[in-house]
């Protein structure tokens, strides 16, 4: 129960792929222009993340440890593939705004370094567990910077959230505040390299105030002093 327990916060928290690892920065900065396409490419990494972790760990004891890398590579672009075909189906118009960065999740090295460093020595079930934990991690860093940008940028959230969850999601867009022209700096991408250092700072003073607290509650050991008696 506690390795599962330090797994959600290595994966959330104290070892976050995007805040921490700062790994799959090129997707995470390029389309979380909203909160729903944020959404989505999170959903298809993690899926991935746990579909390959399960994978590597099944056969980690057959691959020799020579290829056992170009074998990952190809584990885990079996399953983008499936993904990609998948969302092509169901989610085509979410599809067509991801593009290119659902094949490139291939490339993400927060999938292929958690093959190599945790699933590839350990079971099925904590390897399952280690690809959710640190897929919900990348994707909650996806979701928060694409909100923000959202309501930064056009005043609104959830906007096209039908294009995942279809036309049940046609009214769950919320319009927060009305403006006659987008707020482009939100918009582009150097308004995700500030939003990116902004949710870093705030993750770091957070950190930083926790180890304070920690310290402060912590009692200093005191010093017992000896000395020789006189005989």
């Amino acid at each position: 129960m506690n390795e599962f327990k330090d797994l959600s916060l290595q994966g959330i928290w104290k070892n976050n792929p995007a805040l921490v690892q700062l790994l799959g920065l090129c997707p995470l900065l390029a389309v979380t222009a909203t909160f729903i396409n944020g959404l989505g490419l999170g959903i298809a990494t993690t899926l991935v993340l746990v579909g390959s972790n399960i994978t590597v760990s099944l056969v980690r004891n057959v691959v020799r440890n020579e290829i056992r890398i170009p074998v990952f590579v190809m584990i885990i672009a079996a399953f983008v593939t499936i993904i990609q075909l998948l969302m092509n189906a169901y989610t085509y118009e979410l599809y067509l705004a991801l593009g290119i960065f659902i094949p490139l999740i291939v490339t993400n090295c927060a999938i292929i370094g958690r093959a190599e460093a945790y699933a590839s020595k350990n079971g099925p079930v904590p390897a399952a567990f280690d690809g959710l934990m640190m897929g919900l991690g990348f994707t909650l860093v996806l979701v928060i910077l694409g909100g923000m940008r959202e309501i930064l940028g056009a005043g609104t959230l959830f906007s096209g959230a039908d294009r995942l969850f279809g036309p049940i999601a046609d009214q769950w867009g919320i319009q927060l505040f009305t403006t006659d022209s987008p707020f482009l700096l939100a918009i582009l991408p150097p308004g995700a390299f500030l939003g990116m250092g902004l949710l870093i700072a705030i993750k770091n003073m957070i950190d930083a105030r926790i180890a304070a607290k920690s310290s402060a509650v912590t009692p200093k050991a005191t010093r017992a002093r000896v000395t020789a008696e006189s005989t």
